[in-house]
């Protein structure tokens, strides 16, 4: 018989029961679509951690993991005569593609400086080989000879009901389970290490009398190939990303932890400690305390006693409110608990333990919904002064905490002579996003006045000062501060004079519906 007679050749019928082919095969569904779909979602969350993330991106990277599935459906075909042979050669493939895709990922960025045809590629190949996945199953099902011609639609159906549930179980285990304990490149490579097991228990149980000897040995000798490759992997991840990860970041890096939200790092090279979170610098304490009393000083006034602060979960400016003897009462909230932990340990001397003080209530919630749910309890009277102290709006998630709806939030927890306080990008380096802060807050229903001071680290950076009502306020450095650093009244009188190159923009705000700063941050910085 000749190579091609034997290609040719229908694949004998499976030993063993239909029901126990059917459940195997179902499983093995199952397992490989929860495999698929974990790989792609850790291709997104590292991009999101390296490049930032944005719905053009997302999208992108989506309707492109679809097309592809599309593509390897069409591409399996002429391999469906070979279907035992060509599944197996699928799932390892498929396995080792996704398993090494994050630490591909994160290696190319730290050590190429970029990474986003590693990120086409990954996710290309890995939709092809998970398209090609039910066309060949659907073909062993076939073969196996338990759907006849009456009911191949009921076996079709609950072929694709096991595909859309290990989906739904790979998009749950991601965020709750792989993501936090193992990490990323680490996540991967375990799911790697399933999808092989999935592959090898098809091959033993149900396959082993459709492959000859050889093909049958050298399968098993591929998956333990591969399985091996994975392995090592898992062993050796955490030096890896320690070596990649340092080469992104001129200081040692004394600390780091991927949280459910971001990547967190502390460096410190001598007395300068640096925060990042996504890779975007938070502070230097070089410099930070220019930053933090421009933030701060003038939200409080002569007689702030309650205080609220939203994001700020490193404890800087919590340590400079409490510097203020007539503050009675802190409510901090933060979406990442593991921040508030690195404000409580390794940033504990940055912040003076200023996280451990009684006054201080830490409350762990997303902004917005906190602002929506807060009642009288939370804010008896009001607060005197609400500080907003959050991350650049690059996506839109961060975008809706520089909306006009949350803005007006704020005012339903401000006591009626409060200040606001926000922070708001540089007014030279990305001038649209600073502006459109300040005319989304006016949108709310408050009399903003900005203001920028120099931060060394930053640059020219941006703060908004506002308070309810048609008179804006005058920034002023209390007259019962403490010694403060930098801030007196002078250099906080020059800060609110912008030159030529840093004129108002009139623009229109931004709106949970209209993300406009979104797309202003992205635009990147001039």
């Amino acid at each position: 018989m000749t190579a091609t007679q034997h290609d040719a050749a229908p694949e004998p019928r499976l030993a063993g029961s239909v029901r126990r082919w059917r459940a195997v095969l179902f499983a093995a569904v199952a397992a490989c679509a929860a495999c698929g779909i974990v790989y792609e979602l850790a291709l997104l969350t590292l991009s999101t951690s390296l490049h930032g993330g944005g719905i053009v991106a997302m999208s992108l990277i989506v309707a492109g993991f679809v097309a592809a599935l599309g593509l390897g459906a069409l591409l399996v075909k002429p391999l469906l005569h070979r279907a035992a042979v060509t599944f197996i050669a699928v799932e390892t493939a498929l396995a080792i593609v996704g398993g090494l895709s994050a630490a591909a990922l994160y290696v190319a960025f730290a050590f190429v400086g970029g990474s986003l045809w590693v990120l086409a590629a990954g996710t290309a190949l890995i939709g092809c080989l998970v398209g090609a996945e039910v066309p060949l199953l659907m073909t062993l099902l076939q073969r196996g000879r338990t759907a006849g011609a009456t009911d191949t639609g009921r076996v079709l159906a609950n072929l694709n009901a096991a595909d859309y549930l290990g989906a739904l179980i790979g998009g749950l285990l991601w965020p709750f389970l792989l993501l936090p304990h193992l990490g990323m490149i680490r996540g991967a490579a375990a799911t790697g290490v399933v999808n092989l097991t999935a592959a090898a228990v098809v091959a033993v149980l149900l396959l082993r009398h459709i492959l000859s000897a050889r093909e049958f040995a050298v399968s098993l000798m591929v998956l333990a190939a591969a399985l091996t490759l994975l392995v090592t992997l898992l062993v050796r991840a955490d030096g890896i990303q320690t070596s990649a990860r340092q080469r992104l970041y001129a200081d040692p890096i004394v600390a780091y932890e991927h949280s459910a939200y971001q990547e967190i790092v502390v460096t410190r090279r001598g007395a300068d400690t640096r925060l990042y979170l996504d890779g975007g610098l938070q502070f230097s304490t070089r410099d930070e305390y220019r930053y933090t009393e421009s933030l701060v000083y003038p939200a409080l006034g002569d007689d702030a006693r309650s205080v609220l602060i939203l994001g700020g979960g490193d404890g800087l400016v919590a340590r400079e409110v409490l510097r203020d003897k007539d503050v009675e009462r802190i409510v901090q909230v933060e979406l990442d608990p593991a921040v508030i932990e690195l404000g409580r340990t390794t940033l504990r001397d940055v912040n003076g333990g200023a996280l451990h003080d009684p006054r201080v209530q830490v409350v762990i919630d997303d902004a917005m919904t906190w602002l929506r749910d807060a009642d009288g309890d939370d804010a008896p009277g009001g607060f005197d002064a609400v500080i907003v102290d959050l991350p650049d709006p690059d996506t839109p998630v961060l975008g809706r905490l520089y909306s006009v709806e949350f803005y007006a939030l704020i005012g339903r927890v401000l006591a009626p002579e409060g200040l606001v306080t926000v922070q708001a990008g540089s007014p030279f380096s990305t001038p649209t996003a600073f502006w459109r802060t300040v005319s989304t807050i006016r949108a709310a229903g408050y009399a903003p006045t900005p203001y920028h001071v120099h931060v060394p680290t930053f640059g020219d950076w941006g703060f908004v000062l506002a308070r309810r009502g048609p008179i804006p306020p005058v920034p002023t450095v209390p007259a019962d501060a403490p010694p403060l650093r930098y801030l007196d009244q002078q250099a906080l009188d020059a800060a609110a004079v912008f030159g030529g190159d840093t004129q108002p923009e009139l623009l229109q705000p931004s709106t949970l519906e209209h993300p406009r700063i979104v797309d202003d941050v992205r635009r990147g910085y001039r």
